[in-house]
């Protein structure tokens, strides 16, 4: 992208009209998600796998953590993992559902066609200095990249006709109106990605807590038994790993899931630069 950057726009020149994608479904998302899968995780936890007939000995008076005893199976023992696997539960709910918002998100900033291709055909078209059909290409195209083009491709072709301004001041009208149309489309390509980025970190964190907290209690109740009860110590640290391993399993996830859309929102804003520099270099050539 040009790197003139004026601090005020030129005589003449208009603020680039680009849309917004959703941000305040997006804000909405941000805020209601976490606690509804922190709500969600709680009753699978509860619920579902602490079912009572998932137990030889269910504690069917036990409020909001009953001490069952004797699971039928892994599924069950993951119970007995403790509090905090509720918890782990909701980070990898939230993974998941902010994973699938950004998905959207992205694929709506990606447009309707290749970004490459679209760009292409936009240059062509302006080599040929047929402008309206470049703009017509951008309301095709859509999304991040086609939004910013059209405000650029806005400004060029009222350029063309203003005769008061030199050719450098034309190109820093047309790169202000790109610039404030690409701070408009850049925060909601990035936008809930902070909550991936911090589960892929803390999900371990949880799950090493609540296998330490596991533990604890183990070698509480070996202490209390006088050295008779190593089976119950193998049993309460199996059971304590299952939050480790709930950790690690939702932290790999999120991980992977940062990267894939790091990578795709990478290209995205590779095109909307792009198309700045596309439009500077082919309004220098064609209008000195």
């Amino acid at each position: 992208m040009a790197e003139i950057k004026p601090s005020t726009a030129p005589a003449g020149a208009k603020k680039p009209a680009t849309t917004q994608q959703g941000g305040n479904s997006s804000n909405a998302i941000s805020v209601i998600a976490p606690i509804l899968c922190i709500i969600l995780g709680y009753c699978i936890w509860r619920f579902g796998i602490g079912s009572p007939s998932n137990f030889e000995k269910p504690d069917l008076a036990g409020g909001f953590w009953p001490k069952h005893e004797g699971p039928k199976g892994g599924f069950a023992k993951m119970y007995e993992g403790g509090i905090i696997v509720p918890l782990l539960i909701a980070f990898f709910l939230c993974t998941l559902t902010f994973s699938i918002e950004r998905a959207l998100t992205i694929l709506k900033a990606k447009g309707t066609g290749n970004i490459g291709n679209f760009i292409r055909q936009v240059q062509f078209n302006l080599a040929n200095k047929d402008i309206d059909k470049a703009i017509a290409l951008c309301d095709k195209q859509k999304g991040s990249v086609g939004n910013v083009m059209k405000a650029g491709l806005k400004t060029y072709k009222e350029m063309i006709t203003v005769t008061d301004l030199d050719t450098d001041q034309k190109l820093m009208a047309i790169q202000k109106d790109i610039e404030e149309a690409t701070a408009l489309e850049l925060p909601m390509l990035q936008k809930n990605l902070v909550f991936i980025s911090t589960i892929a970190s803390v999900a371990t964190l949880f799950g090493l807590l609540g296998t330490v907290v596991g533990m604890i209690t183990s070698f509480a109740a070996l202490g209390d038994g006088g050295g008779g009860n190593a089976s119950d110590l193998s049993k309460g640290i199996s059971e304590a790993l299952y939050n480790t391993a709930l950790g690690i399993g939702t932290s790999a996830v999120s991980i992977i899931m940062y990267n894939i859309f790091t990578t795709k929102i990478d290209a995205v804003t590779h095109g909307i630069d792009e198309s700045g520099f596309t439009l500077g270099q082919s309004f220098q050539t064609n209008y000195k």
